[in-house]
């Protein structure tokens, strides 16, 4: 098996337990895995072609969707919701 594979579902494991978290604990793991996923995603492309790269990015933005909508209109000036 694939390092990057193996990477890959110890990255969703890692993900789901700091989904876990409380909320107030979640920011730095969670920070840590929304900036390691790009590199893995690109990694598995690589590895395995670009369908499974498209087929991981699409789990990455379901799994950050709130934290990517949050990001994207405090970067573009719309208002935030709190």
């Amino acid at each position: 098996m694939a390092l990057s594979l193996i990477l890959a579902c110890a990255w969703v494991l890692a993900a789901t337990v700091v989904a876990m978290l409380p909320m107030r604990m979640q920011f730095p793991p969670g920070l840590l895995l929304l900036f390691c996923a790009p590199a893995l995603i690109v990694w598995l492309g690589y590895d395995f072609g670009w369908f499974v790269s498209l087929l991981a990015f699409g789990g990455f933005v379901s799994m950050f969707r709130n934290p990517i909508r949050y990001y994207w209109r405090k970067w573009t000036g719309k208002e935030v919701p709190k």
